[in-house]
């Protein structure tokens, strides 16, 4: 159980320094579509080294008038 959990911690530590590698984090523009990417990018962990370069598309409905 606890080599589960030191797997799951150094994965997810490895996906931050994945996404502060890119930038994700600077900036203060957050929208769908960066706060998508970052952490799928974070989840993703070491599968970013290895060529996986996730991207997340999506749009919100804008306020009516």
């Amino acid at each position: 159980m606890r080599l589960g959990a030191a797997v799951l911690v150094i994965w997810l530590v490895i996906g931050v320094v994945a996404a502060a590698q890119r930038n994700y984090f600077s900036g203060s523009d957050a929208n769908c579509a960066k706060v998508g990417t970052t952490a799928l990018t974070i989840v993703a962990g070491p599968l970013n080294y290895v060529g996986v370069n996730p991207k997340i598309k999506c749009e919100t409905p804008e306020p009516s008038k």
